[in-house]
C-alpha cells in the first residue's frame, strides 16, 4: 500500500471515530439528566442510541487495527503511530489523533460520571431494600445458587477467631 493511500484511510477512520465518540458525548450527557431525573423510559431509548454510537467507535477501532496488522506493524497504539510515522511524514495524522483520544477521555469521564451516579441509585435502593427487610425481622443470607435469600432462620451473634 502506498504512504498517501495508507494516509487517507487512516484520517478517514480516525474521522469516522471522532465523529461517532461526539455522538457518544451528547448520549452519554443525555443519559446523565434521564439518570438525575429517574426517568427509566427515556433512558432506555437513550441507552440503545449510546450502545449503537459504542459500536461505531468498535468498528473503527477495529478497523484502524486490522489496517496497521495489514501493513506489517502491531494493532495496538504504539503500531498506530509508526505506520502514521510511515505514511504521515508532515504529521498532520498525529494532530488529528491527539483530538480523537481527547474526545475519548472526555467519554471516559462522562461515562464514569455516569456510573456513580447509577451507583448512588443502588446504594439507595439497597438501603431501602434492607430496611424493609429489618422492619419484617427477617435476615438476608445466601441461597444454594450464591443469591440472596430472605432467611427467618437463627443469626450469628458473635463470630471468634
Amino acid at each position: 500500500m502506498e504512504p498517501t493511500i495508507c494516509r487517507r484511510q487512516i484520517g478517514k477512520l480516525i474521522a469516522e471515530e471522532e465523529a461517532a465518540l461526539a455522538e457518544l458525548i451528547r448520549f452519554l450527557e443525555r443519559e446523565h439528566e434521564h439518570l438525575a431525573a429517574n426517568d427509566v423510559a427515556a433512558l432506555e431509548g437513550v441507552v440503545h442510541e449510546r450502545q449503537r454510537s459504542v459500536a461505531r467507535v468498535v468498528r473503527a477501532d477495529e478497523e484502524r487495527t486490522a489496517l496497521c496488522r495489514q501493513l506489517g506493524y502491531a494493532g495496538d497504539a504504539r503500531g498506530l503511530e509508526q505506520v502514521m510515522h510511515w505514511c504521515d511524514a508532515d504529521g498532520t495524522l498525529a494532530a488529528e489523533w491527539a483530538r480523537c483520544k481527547a474526545v475519548a477521555a472526555k467519554c471516559r469521564a462522562l461515562n464514569d460520571r455516569n456510573g456513580a451516579l447509577v451507583s448512588a441509585h443502588l446504594k439507595h435502593v439497597q438501603a431501602r431494600l434492607a430496611a424493609l427487610i429489618q422492619s419484617r425481622g427477617e435476615t438476608v443470607a445466601y441461597g444454594p445458587r450464591g443469591a440472596y435469600a430472605l432467611s427467618g432462620l437463627g443469626r450469628v451473634v458473635k463470630i471468634e477467631v
